[in-house]
């Protein structure tokens, strides 16, 4: 249901995000429902450093919004930053082509777009989105649409270089791209949804493509959002030309020619990964407990599929709340109150907790599956696991990183590990293109194949560098990629 935006001045005279642009926007719920002062949620809140400038809005949803003015996003730290640093700490160890890594370090195209979209009220908005490709030296650029509010340039460059290393380390034939609309898709209708998406294709045009740029769904983007890209793309081709379009993009529904296994890849790959992790370590899984954070299309699935190894899903954090029961959660009954109700708070099979609490919970495995740079120098240090397997893009920023590798907590890290959606992209664009139909069977199969390869590779590379196992998976990518260019040269 739509949100109403109209929301009145707080008590601080400011205006909330909602109806101005001077603000950024950031969901965090306290676990700790009935709350009904804006002062109560003012004093639980331990994430603002600038609280007495801060608004905070109850929309009608429920859940409250806690709004940080534009100076706290500039004290964030910036993934593109920490993508960058990772790269030269891999070129210093290995010492590769110096050449090589300037290209590596710069994207090749960048696009923004602002565009208009008349609302179903009549108002026209202006929307902006973007579209970075950061490398196509393996192949056609490719990589996911987020819809979020705090999408920005800087986010989509380290994303979609990210893209690169996930597809160099998988060996698969693909470039690295990334693209994003700044809205909340929570504040529009369906119909309003399917417009702005339509409206996004239009304006990226032909910077997208089946053989140049495939997207694919990322944060807030569904199969739904995939088959309006499709269908608005191949109206834009020839009719003679359309159905040799459908690998325009993947991750679509199953009748519009997507692939079996596509929308449980990423948290089956994570899955395949944490098992070989726990073979490797002589770790047993079957009673294991296991925290998730983000419980969207990867988290859920991740916790669905850990369930079935006999694992014990025992905290769960996402926008609306946080949850906590150690004596087991079932993720598939979770998984339809979430589906129903748009998140975990007030999960009746659960008690409440605070987010802190959440971070403190003992566990053996986390896996954050939520936004980038939840890791930090101060929640690692509450994290008390064995192992965390980053099922989000960038979780951990480069303290927290420090702070894993001190406390010696094992990290598969997000370009391994939450490489399974971009693998089964693949293969939904090779089945477009051969007109084919895999069963489950065989995509799992290849799956597991191609993800614990990739594995291998990071593991047996870590062990000869002795280098932690983030550094080691950009040594795999990087040195495929050095091959590539030696090999090509560089024109003219």
């Amino acid at each position: 249901m739509k949100k109403n935006n109209q929301s009145k001045k707080n008590s601080k005279g400011l205006t909330p995000i909602s109806t101005t642009k001077e603000w950024k926007l950031l969901y965090f719920q306290h676990g700790r429902p009935g709350l009904e002062e804006e002062s109560e949620l003012r004093g639980l809140c331990r994430h603002c450093e600038l609280s007495d400038i801060c608004g905070i809005t109850k929309p009608e949803s429920g859940v409250w919004r806690c709004v940080y003015y534009k100076a706290l996003a500039k004290k964030k730290t910036n993934l593109y930053e920490n993508v960058l640093n990772q790269l030269e700490k891999a070129e210093d160890i290995v010492h590769f082509d110096r050449d090589i890594c300037k290209i590596l370090a710069e994207t090749t195209n960048e696009l923004v777009v602002h565009f208009p979209v008349k609302m179903d009220g009549g108002r026209v908005t202006m929307l902006t989105g973007y579209r970075v490709q950061h490398n196509n030296a393996l192949g056609p650029f490719k990589g996911g649409l987020r819809f979020h509010p705090l999408v920005d340039i800087d986010e989509i460059r380290a994303l979609s270089t990210l893209m690169t290393w996930k597809t160099a380390i998988t060996n698969i034939p693909f470039g690295g791209a990334k693209g994003g609309l700044q809205i909340d898709p929570a504040d529009y209708s369906i119909e309003e949804l399917e417009k702005i998406t339509r409206r996004f294709t239009f304006a990226l045009g032909n910077n997208i493509g089946p053989e140049y740029d495939i997207p694919a769904p990322d944060v807030n983007t569904n199969p739904q959002i995939m088959a309006w890209i499709l269908d608005t793309y191949m109206s834009t081709v020839a009719p003679n030309e359309r159905n040799r379009c459908l690998h325009v993009v993947t991750g679509k529904p199953i009748e519009a020619g997507g692939s079996q296994g596509r929308y449980k890849a990423t948290g089956q790959g994570i899955v395949f990964l944490i098992e070989k992790w726990a073979k490797d370590h002589g770790f047993n899984l079957k009673g294991a407990t296991y925290t998730v954070q983000g419980f969207g299309n990867v988290g859920s699935w991740a916790a669905r599929l850990m369930g079935k190894n006999g694992s014990k899903l025992i905290a769960v954090e996402d926008i609306t709340g946080v949850i906590l029961n150690k004596e087991g959660i079932d993720p598939e009954n979770l998984a339809e109150y979430v589906k129903e109700h748009g998140g975990v708070l007030d999960y009746p099979k659960a008690k409440p907790i605070d987010h802190e609490t959440f971070f403190t919970t003992k566990a053996d495995i986390f896996i954050p599956a939520a936004l980038e740079n939840q890791i930090t120098a101060e929640t690692a240090e509450m994290l008390n696991v064995k192992l965390v397997a980053e099922g989000a893009n960038g979780p951990t920023d480069p303290e927290g990183d420090k702070v894993l590798q001190r406390k010696k907590i094992d990290i598969i890290p997000d370009i391994l590990c939450n490489s399974g959606g971009v693998i089964v992209s693949y293969f939904e664009w090779l089945q477009n293109k051969r007109s084919e139909f895999w069963d489950l069977d065989e995509v799992d199969y290849k799956l597991h194949k191609m993800i614990v390869d990739a594995y291998e590779r990071v593991r047996d590379t870590a062990e000869k560098f002795k280098v932690d196992w983030r550094t080691a998976a950009h040594i795999v990518a990087i040195s495929r990629l050095e091959t590539v260019y030696k090999e090509r040269g560089i024109f003219p």
